[in-house]
């Protein structure tokens, strides 16, 4: 009689993933936000940055599903192309963090010493600036744009994925196979390519999930104090400073880009929060 065969790690990590519903639906408004943003010129019904002044501040009906703003251009269309700044700014910025971050938290925590010791003071004084702020900072000195501000948020995120791998690093490093690594002569630099480096993805895919979310609100920040995505070039963030002074006559401009902001950042922490609890082997 032969027995089963016993399910792989990653079969259990998508199999714990999809038992847990909320963290699915997350992952199903996340995969429309990107079809969106990738479809935007197919699927938007007008041109974003084309206005009509016979049709200024429009309440939403059957032509113009989310009305249209003070210089006539129709809302939705903005909305959806506005999903292209806000993936993108989500993850390029959480790419450029993580390029920063996992390599030096790897550095620091399989070579300790001074090398720890002088990473770890840098990402001390950068986490002593609040995330935010140390991102308009690097936006105002960049200069006002998107790629700017992309840089800006990867900056100031790099730290929190330096912290997290380098506490995966050091867990890692203290197992018995890296140990047995070390002894039969490997090169450290092997080591820690080879043994600890893919035993500390997990814990910074979750980290990289949760980043996004974050990402997405700071881009929206930094459009809307004119530091991000730049008019007529339509992004959540620029379309809620545009609101602000119509929030009584037309509160539509407000409400469906904040919303879509919303619905992006809980999805992408619901997905985190889901992954962490999967990937996570006392969470069975």
């Amino acid at each position: 009689m032969t027995t089963p065969k016993a399910s792989s790690p990653r079969r259990l990590a998508v199999r714990r993933f999809l038992g847990r519903p909320v963290a699915v639906g997350g992952l199903v408004v996340i995969v429309v936000f990107v079809a969106l943003a990738i479809a935007a010129p197919a699927v938007a019904p007008f041109d974003p940055i084309a206005t009509s002044w016979s049709a200024i501040r429009k309440a939403p009906s059957a032509v113009h599903w989310m009305g249209t703003d003070e210089n006539g251009r129709d809302v939705l269309s903005r909305v959806i192309f506005g999903a292209r700044a806000s993936m993108l700014a989500g993850l390029v910025s959480v790419l450029i963090a993580a390029g920063i971050g996992v390599p030096a938290g790897l550095l620091a925590g399989f070579a300790e010493g001074w090398t720890d010791a002088v990473l770890s003071r840098v990402v001390d004084a950068m986490l002593a600036c609040p995330f935010l702020i140390l991102a308009i900072a690097l936006a105002a000195f960049l200069g006002p744009n998107l790629t700017n501000a992309m840089i800006a948020i990867g900056v100031s995120t790099a730290p929190r994925f330096m912290r997290v791998a380098r506490a995966a690093t050091l867990d890692a490093a203290s197992n018995e196979y890296v140990e047995a690594a070390r002894a039969v002569g490997n090169p450290a630099w092997r080591v820690a390519i080879r043994h600890v480096l893919p035993n500390i993805v997990p814990p910074v895919l979750v980290q990289g999930t949760l980043a996004i979310a974050a990402a997405i609100i700071a881009e929206a920040s930094l459009s809307f104090l004119g530091l991000g995505q730049q008019p007529p070039d339509p992004s959540w963030g620029s379309m809620l400073n545009a609101a602000q002074r119509f929030l009584t006559q037309a509160p539509w401009l407000a409400i469906f880009p904040g919303l879509a902001i919303f619905l992006c950042v809980l999805s992408f922490n619901l997905v985190g929060d889901g992954l962490r609890d999967a990937l996570d082997p006392r969470q069975r």
